[in-house]
């Protein structure tokens, strides 16, 4: 029996942010001369790149368009909040949504229910209520995405970046009233690494409903350079029937927005090429082996 390919893609965070058409255009043909399959999309303002443009450079590099990555900064929720704000919310989100669509990325992903960074306490009842709140407020959007061919994929974060969705657990029972083509969990192993007991298992808990993998280690940096059960994580995506890419994402210290926005103070290895060179080197090896 054949084993499947894995494609293995990265994010241009690892060098650049705000990614506009220039960073696309100088990091793309490096993606591909290293040998990756696919790139992530950050889309941090609606406009910092522009689709037709952008299908020229994956075109002329042979790269897919894993996903188009969807960034929730301050201002930008869907739960607990004005309708003003929630109506902008979900017009970025429709935003992104027609860029995957004209780029031919398949996912949205991103903590699309609030703004990075926001937390406050919730007990039972007020949890419950906020969830409810989000499903409300995310089904026009998941409508769009279903209109468009396109899956969000609802990211967890970690304890410190949100107090709404943290665990893959708390997300798939938020998503499971949701109609499963139009959205799913996306799996990221920095997040995992912090607030789930097993990686393996929390794989196992999104099985059915995957959209999306950010894969990194522990510490934002180089796959393999780090603690992680990749051999266990990796093995248990197989098991799951989950067929899509795995996308490098870390950040860079040297951009002053997202070494602040993504809590970066120092170098994550001696390079930031090394992150993306060496992380796919060690990814390959290790799905060769599961």
């Amino acid at each position: 029996m054949t084993r499947q390919h894995t494609a293995i893609g990265a994010n241009p965070w690892i060098w650049h942010s705000p990614v506009a058409g220039a960073a696309l255009a100088e990091t793309l043909p490096r993606l591909a001369g290293w040998g990756f399959d696919c790139v992530e999309l950050p889309l941090e303002g609606p406009t910092d790149w522009e689709p037709e443009e952008t299908v020229k450079l994956l075109d002329a590099t042979g790269l897919d368009a894993a996903a188009v990555i969807a960034v929730l900064a301050p201002g930008r929720d869907l739960v607990r909040t004005d309708p003003a704000t929630v109506r902008r919310t979900q017009d970025y989100l429709r935003r992104c949504i027609d860029s995957a669509q004209a780029v031919g990325a398949p996912v949205v992903a991103g903590p699309v229910y609030a703004g990075v960074g926001r937390t406050w306490r919730m007990d039972e009842i007020e949890r419950a209520a906020t969830v409810d709140e989000w499903r409300t407020h995310i089904t026009p959007v998941v409508d769009h995405a279903r209109q468009a061919g396109v899956r969000i994929g609802v990211e967890p974060l970690n304890r410190y970046e949100t107090s709404v969705f943290n665990t893959v657990t708390q997300t798939a029972e938020a998503i499971a009233p949701l109609p499963a083509d139009g959205i799913g969990v996306a799996l990221d192993t920095y997040h995992q690494n912090i607030e789930e007991r097993s990686l393996p298992d929390a794989v196992r808990a999104a099985a059915g409903r995957i959209a999306h993998v950010q894969v990194c280690a522990n510490d934002r940096g180089t796959p393999g350079a780090d603690h992680l059960d990749w051999t266990g994580f990796l093995r248990a995506l197989r098991q799951s029937g989950h067929q899509g890419p795995l996308c490098i994402e870390s950040f860079t210290a040297h951009n002053d927005t997202i070494a602040v926005a993504a809590s970066v103070w120092r170098p994550l290895a001696e390079t930031q090429d090394a992150i993306a060179t060496e992380g796919l080197g060690f990814l390959r090896r290790v799905l060769e082996e599961v």
